[in-house]
């Protein structure tokens, strides 16, 4: 998606993230937080990379193909 208009950066939405949605959340210069238009989520900057960084490491091994040996030790 394209970044104008939007925060500083380009943040996913935690909560349609958890759920394999990739939604870019928009910033409120007024209020100085993020917002989702899909979920209705809202929080700070600071609340949504805690909980950004809780689903990586939810879906840290999603890259990563294990075999039957290495699950068997």
């Amino acid at each position: 998606m394209a970044q104008s208009g939007k925060g500083r950066l380009n943040y996913r939405c935690p909560s349609c993230f958890m759920r394999d949605l990739d939604i870019d959340m928009f910033y409120d210069k007024e209020k100085e937080e993020y917002y989702c238009i899909r979920c209705q989520y809202r929080g700070s900057e600071e609340d949504v990379l805690k909980k950004n960084e809780m689903a990586r490491f939810r879906y840290g091994f999603i890259g990563k193909r294990f075999t039957m040996e290495e699950l068997r030790s």
